[in-house]
């Protein structure tokens, strides 16, 4: 497995202790940035990780940024992109069996890093259930089709 990841400059504290989480499980991970705490723009971030997810270069994305809702609602502007705000093991575990999300987000200033541990470790381990969550799933595609150009 190959995980993108990506950060604002609210998020780049906790990105680091997300890759040495990642280098202890020996998972792979391509970092788009950013790599300093200078203030930057969360889109261009989101963006790029939800690219890479999109294009195969990566099989799932993480990304931060203070709370986690503006890159979380820039990386769902690529299609086929389901990423999922998650703040706690409950939500992060429901957004893989339900929902199948391929991009988790986490709000750095909300969530301690800990905590942000956890659900990383939930989020990776849980798995897509299929059957009428597969049917629901589909059903967001069809939407996201309806307005993609």
């Amino acid at each position: 497995m190959k995980i993108g990841l990506g950060c604002d400059h609210a998020g780049y504290e906790l990105m680091i202790y997300i890759k040495e989480y990642l280098d202890e499980k020996g998972i792979e991970y391509i970092d788009f940035g950013t790599n300093s705490s200078e203030s930057v723009d969360y889109p261009e971030f989101g963006e790029k990780v939800a690219q890479a997810v999109k294009n195969g270069e990566c099989d799932k994305g993480i990304v931060c940024c203070g709370t986690g809702i503006g890159i979380s609602i820039s990386a769902n502007k690529v299609p086929g992109v389901r990423c999922a705000l998650c703040g706690d093991c409950y939500s992060a575990r429901m957004s893989i069996e339900h929902n199948n999300a391929n991009v988790l987000a986490i709000g750095a200033r909300v969530t301690g890093k800990d905590l942000a541990l956890e659900i990383l470790d939930t989020w990776l381990k849980a798995e897509f259930q299929g059957g009428k969550h597969e049917r629901r799933v589909n059903k967001i595609k069809d939407i996201e089709s309806k307005y993609v150009i």
